[in-house]
């Protein structure tokens, strides 16, 4: 059977091929597009049988405020965010998912704030946007003024909003329907997503599978033909790869998450780990992190930044997600020598990186810090680190954001009393640990 794409184009457009996206099948399509076009007003793409194209980007984990061991980001962030700007006015964007973690810390700083505010409504002008908070965001805070936001920018901040999805239409005709779920810890969310019949366990599991209910309700209570439906998420879906730099959120030593209770969603745009990357294959899920725009700590130093660009139907997504590269001002890398070698041939490529340094010399080199800050203006992170066998003192123990707490806490047990902690003292660690995060999450 022969089947033809139409274009609607305004008189004065002439067609050209858009990108390499024509000619493309996906087999969750019930056509393909034979032709595309971009025209002065907007693009109109309809597929025979199946209705206007939608174009969504999903990005997460902006952190805006947060520094690189003491460098300030802000102006890589704003970047970004200009970046961010014109790829919604060049591939004529819908609607801009940001899956939490909009701010690093739960009070930011008023340049950070400045730095959103002037982002969103340079993207408001252009497209839709909807924010959700992650756990490093104050979910109150960023949902100030959550209901007086009736124009192109939506907050969804609360826990009770999770069966209600943004429904939003765009210019060409096409609708959606977003599931917008803010970060849901378990002890703020299992009270208010628990039934009457039995309290929720404690567990992001617990949690989340709740949250999922209620959408799938909402789904159901609609009935027949269907517009594409997607889910935000801010979680550690099960199968994804970690950095250092994501702050810990186990709740009861577990916290993740299985992708299988996003199924039946045409796209979970997920937020939370900082490596861009795909879960839940083989399970009937589309699953993605769009991860951090900038890398936060040298283990991301290896990982390509990008934002994520869907092409939605109504009967979900058209093809497969493409990933559109970050701009990057400043490389991370990280080299180790010994200092002779650092200071000659060997740390050429890295003097205008911003740089972990290993100094392997036996004996620790005398000024050693100040001869590489002049051989290296952007080192951030200076060790000297023997090479195999040489004598150390003693081993120390790298604590970062990604750390588990507990986990320090029983290394030190174990350093202080020369041996490893017992179950009580592991239990008194979870417990002061758990008292901790309640009174931070309640300023």
């Amino acid at each position: 059977m022969h089947v033809q794409s139409l274009v609607s184009v305004s008189s004065n457009a002439k067609p050209s091929h858009f990108g390499n996206r024509s000619h493309e099948f996906h087999p969750l399509a019930p056509s393909f597009v034979t032709d595309a076009c971009r025209c002065s007003d907007t693009l109109r793409v309809w597929w025979v049988g199946y209705g206007y194209l939608m174009r969504i980007l999903h990005t997460s984990d902006w952190h805006l405020g947060r520094t690189l061991h003491g460098v300030d980001l802000l102006a890589d962030q704003a970047a970004y965010l200009d970046h961010l700007t014109q790829v919604v006015q060049s591939e004529r964007v819908d609607a801009v998912l940001v899956s939490g973690d909009v701010y690093d810390r739960a009070i930011p700083p008023v340049d950070a704030v400045e730095l959103l505010s002037s982002a969103l409504a340079r993207l408001a002008e252009q497209t839709r946007v909807i924010l959700t908070p992650g756990n490093h965001d104050s979910a109150t805070r960023l949902g100030f003024g959550a209901a007086l936001m009736t124009g192109k920018v939506s907050v969804r901040a609360k826990i009770a909003q999770v069966g209600q999805p943004v429904e939003f239409q765009s210019d060409s005709g096409e609708r959606a329907l977003i599931y917008a779920l803010p970060f849901l810890d378990p002890d703020a969310a299992r009270s208010e997503l628990s039934g009457p019949d039995a309290p929720l366990a404690r567990s992001h599991e617990a949690v989340m599978g709740a949250a999922m209910e209620r959408v799938r309700a909402d789904l159901t209570a609609r009935g027949g033909e269907r517009p594409a439906a997607l889910v935000m998420a801010h979680a550690f879906v099960v199968g994804g790869q970690p950095s250092e730099s994501e702050r810990d959120i186990k709740i009861g030593g577990v916290d993740s998450v299985p992708a299988g209770l996003f199924k039946d969603l045409d796209y979970a745009a997920l937020g939370h780990l900082h490596g861009p990357q795909s879960v839940g294959a083989g399970q009937g899920v589309v699953a993605r992190y769009s991860g951090s725009p900038l890398a936060y700590s040298f283990s991301e130093m290896h990982h390509k930044k990008s934002t994520v660009l869907l092409d939605v139907g109504p009967g979900g997504l058209v093809k497969d997600p493409e990933l559109i590269a970050a701009p990057r001002s400043r490389r991370l890398s990280e080299v180790s020598g010994k200092l002779e070698e650092l200071l000659g041939a060997k740390g050429q490529p890295f003097v205008d990186d911003w740089l972990r340094v290993f100094v392997t010399d036996p004996q620790r080199p005398q000024e050693m810090n100040s001869r590489l800050k002049a051989r290296f203006p952007h080192a951030l992170v200076m060790q000297h680190r023997p090479a195999e066998g040489a004598t150390r003192v003693r081993e120390s123990i790298t604590v970062t954001p990604a750390s588990n707490p507990v986990e320090v806490g029983t290394s030190f047990v174990a350093e202080v009393t020369g041996h490893p902690a017992t179950k009580s003292e592991q239990d008194v660690l979870v417990q002061a640990f758990d008292r901790a995060k309640r009174a931070e999450r309640s300023k």
